[in-house]
């Protein structure tokens, strides 16, 4: 990655880092790997596996707050399966949380991240679905 520099380097992989899904949560398996992006200053992660919708904020590979250089990650597992829950209480840095609708996530990477998602059939999502957040800000306010 070093020898690659860019405003935006995206990692994904089926399993998340973080998680609040029920069946399956955070997977310790990924620290150090987290850790390697983290170094690498990458700025998105995105997984899958728990079959839900989850957005975290900024946070860097022990789960800690970081909105100056965290990576954001998304858990998509809206794939079609069946859904799962959530657990009782979500994990820290968790933002959005949405389960029982199958979907895409549509990513637009410029200076800000633009992202929605997209159902598969017709229902009708709350507007905070669709947003748009600071990709790489000098100081980042992120809030809801």
């Amino acid at each position: 990655m070093q020898s690659h520099p860019a405003a935006c380097t995206l990692a994904y992989w089926h399993e998340p880092r973080f998680s609040s899904g029920a069946a399956h949560g955070n997977d310790l398996d990924f620290i150090a790997f987290w850790q390697d992006l983290y170094s690498a200053r990458a700025t998105i992660v995105l997984n899958g596996h728990d079959h839900d919708y989850e957005r975290f904020a900024p946070q860097d590979p022990d789960g800690k707050a970081d909105p100056a250089r965290g990576i954001r990650e998304f858990v998509v597992g809206t794939g079609g399966n069946h859904e799962r829950i959530f657990a009782a209480s979500p994990e820290p840095n968790s933002e959005v949380r949405m389960t029982g609708m199958f979907g895409v996530l549509k990513l637009t990477l410029h200076a800000q991240l633009r992202l929605g998602i997209y159902p598969r059939s017709r229902q009708i999502l709350p507007r905070f679905w669709k947003r748009q957040l600071p990709l790489i800000p000098a100081k980042p306010k992120i809030t809801y």
